[in-house]
């Protein structure tokens, strides 16, 4: 039976490493996602992320290391796993002569016993589909098959979902969209992990895994990465100017205002850093381990 204990976390990857032939696709891989948070594995194409989705639904064994997926062995339990869990492919497996509706309760047949309709119907409105329900799937936008994608995915309400570059070619708008979906998600209690190359939604995370080549460079919440990014501090006294790089903003910036004690001279600051976006890319174009990795 899966646990549902919330002191134990609902995804435990303790060095994991898996290889295909002559490639490292994970390499000792050590991550903790809390219940009920959104953790974004953030990384380029190639960096391992769908390769550690796939070992955490079951598809694929570890040459090394150990998983728990709801306290549950992904692989040995993967039956059981896989009843409670939720699964977006990069690209919508879905089947495109049949409706979006059909779809949705094609997927639903799978994990609900019963009656499906209620829970079709809920899965429908939650990704905004109700315009587009009866509609045969190949006649819709790309945009909107994800959408029936992300329904078919949450249609048996599961506890974790495993979204694989969910954002992946759509518009703007969409990809807002999307997150605010995630957010509620969470909000109601269900684990996200959310695997993108887009480096701006690392915000949208309650917490990331930075992987580059099967390695985690980093784990933190943004505000740590953004806190570790540093600042360049300038402030004008009078017709003078002073600057200063700091490494951690809120402790040196108080300290810098304490030093210049709160001289009413000081007529204006500036501030200028790094966004997250600058961050994660500077961290993985280094290659630099912070934050533990862990």
């Amino acid at each position: 039976m899966t646990s549902h204990n919330d002191a134990v976390p609902a995804i435990e990857v303790d060095t994991v490493s898996k290889r295909f032939g002559s490639v490292t696709a994970l390499d000792e891989v050590t991550i903790d996602v809390p219940r009920g948070t959104v953790f974004g594995l953030v990384g380029a194409n190639g960096a391992g992320k769908t390769t550690l989705i796939r070992i955490l639904i079951g598809a694929l064994r570890t040459d090394s290391g150990s998983v728990r997926v709801l306290g549950l062995d992904p692989w040995s339990d993967r039956r059981q796993v896989r009843s409670d869990a939720g699964y977006m492919p990069q690209a919508p497996v879905l089947y495109g002569d049949l409706t979006a509706r059909e779809n949705v309760a094609f997927f639903a047949r799978g994990h609900v016993s019963g009656n499906t309709q209620g829970s079709v119907a809920d899965a429908l409105e939650f990704a905004d589909l109700n315009e587009f329900a009866d509609r045969p799937v190949y006649t819709l936008s790309g945009g909107v098959r994800q959408r029936v994608s992300l329904a078919a995915t949450v249609v048996h309400h599961p506890h974790v979902l495993f979204l694989d570059e969910p954002t992946a070619g759509v518009d703007p708008e969409l990809r807002r969209q999307f997150w605010v979906r995630f957010r509620r998600l969470a909000e109601s209690g269900s684990t996200m992990i959310v695997s993108t190359h887009q480096m701006d939604e690392v915000v949208h995370c309650d917490r990331v895994a930075v992987l580059r080549s099967g390695q985690v460079l980093a784990t933190a919440t943004p505000k740590e990465l953004l806190a570790s990014g540093g600042a360049t501090i300038r402030v004008r006294t009078g017709d003078q100017w002073d600057e200063f790089r700091v490494d951690f903003l809120p402790n040196d910036l108080a300290e810098i205002l304490h030093d210049k004690g709160l001289d009413p001279a000081v007529t204006r600051i500036e501030v200028e850093g790094p966004t997250l976006e600058d961050i994660v890319l500077e961290l993985i174009d280094s290659g630099r381990e912070e934050f533990g990795g862990a």
